[in-house]
């Protein structure tokens, strides 16, 4: 498993490109800015891939397949956990820290948090998870793990996607890679080859 540090993720490095000298100064003086406002929501994402990389080890220690923010193999897009199972079940693990003071639930077939619409927010991962079964040749599961905003019924599964709380998502992904994958070369060595590290520029 590649152990990032802090600050080694996108979303780390994103946060990082908003806070120009000028956003730094009013963040200073506490003006609110819409570039400081972003850069506050990336680094939520950077402290939610940091807390999952830590809940991951452990899975890293029984010989899973765990790569963290891998470059898709066409466009600028990244994927925050690529992680397969002994057995050659394949998971994108997206991180997410939403706030505790909304609850996360679906409502008229779209996804809430709080009153606001955050279907939307989910279709990043619907293109990462079509792209890695192309690549890989073999079905791929998502799974979100939600730092933060609680979840109805304690888990959610929305189009497809499993939304679970973030001390949730080891037991998660547990059960759920027991399952007999395909027959054929495991897809955990073809993923490390294919999916390398994404490059920040």
């Amino acid at each position: 498993m590649q152990r990032p540090g802090a600050g080694s993720s996108a979303a780390a490095a994103q946060a990082r490109r908003l806070r120009s000298p000028l956003v730094r100064l009013a963040d200073l003086v506490g003006i609110q800015t819409a570039r400081g406002r972003q850069a506050k929501q990336w680094d939520a994402g950077a402290a939610g891939e940091k807390a999952t990389a830590e809940r991951l080890k452990s899975l890293a220690w029984r010989s899973w397949t765990v790569l963290h923010d891998r470059a898709l193999l066409t466009g600028r897009a990244n994927v925050d956990y690529l992680v397969v199972s002994r057995t050659g079940v394949v998971f994108v693990v997206d991180s997410k820290r939403w706030s505790a003071r909304y609850r996360l639930r679906v409502v008229a077939g779209r996804l809430l948090h709080g009153q606001v619409d955050v279907t939307e927010r989910l279709r990043g991962i619907r293109h990462e998870v079509r792209s890695l079964a192309d690549a890989l040749g073999c079905p791929v599961i998502s799974i979100v793990s939600m730092e933060g905003a609680p979840i109805d019924g304690g888990e959610l599964v929305f189009d497809g996607i499993r939304i679970v709380p973030a001390d949730r998502l080891v037991p998660a992904l547990r059960t759920l890679g027991c399952r007999k994958a395909a027959t054929g070369p495991h897809p955990g060595r073809l993923a490390a080859r294919l999916f390398k590290p994404y490059r920040r520029k």
